[in-house]
């Protein structure tokens, strides 16, 4: 889980509003080739899958989720919401999901691969076995 990282999304304020800025230079965790928005129903559950080789970065855009990540052997929940400036990075092979807290809620996920069906893994029996391959 220490693959896991949280980081500090920047925010400048003035009173006509709020310009969060996110650079996707050689200081971001990964290369972005695919970016999407998850828009969820208040205590519903998307995600619940894991990726084989695709890291993912979450950025809540607007509201409040639980991100759900595991292993078969360790669990951690984190609690993200939109004014909090915290983005998390998730990197493959972790077994994730994400709960939408309130209603209208936005979830922006960065992808450093484009989409693969094959990429993913959606059955957790079938996640533990791939991971006792590698």
């Amino acid at each position: 889980m220490n693959k896991i990282k949280k980081y500090k999304i920047k925010s400048h304020s003035k009173s006509s509003g709020k310009l969060i800025t996110m650079g996707f230079d050689k200081n971001f965790p990964m290369e972005v080739k695919r970016v999407f928005f998850l828009y969820g129903k208040k205590n519903k559950i998307r995600g619940d899958h894991a990726h084989k080789k695709c890291s993912q970065f979450f950025v809540p855009i607007f509201g409040k989720f639980i991100l759900d990540i595991k292993t078969p052997s360790m669990k951690k929940k984190i609690v993200l919401t939109h004014s909090s400036n915290v983005a998390i990075f998730v990197p493959p092979k972790y077994w994730c999901s994400v709960k939408f807290l309130k209603k209208n809620s936005v979830l922006m996920v960065a992808c450093d691969q484009y989409y693969k069906a094959n990429d993913y893994i959606e059955n957790f029996e079938q996640y533990k076995n791939y991971l006792r391959k590698k």
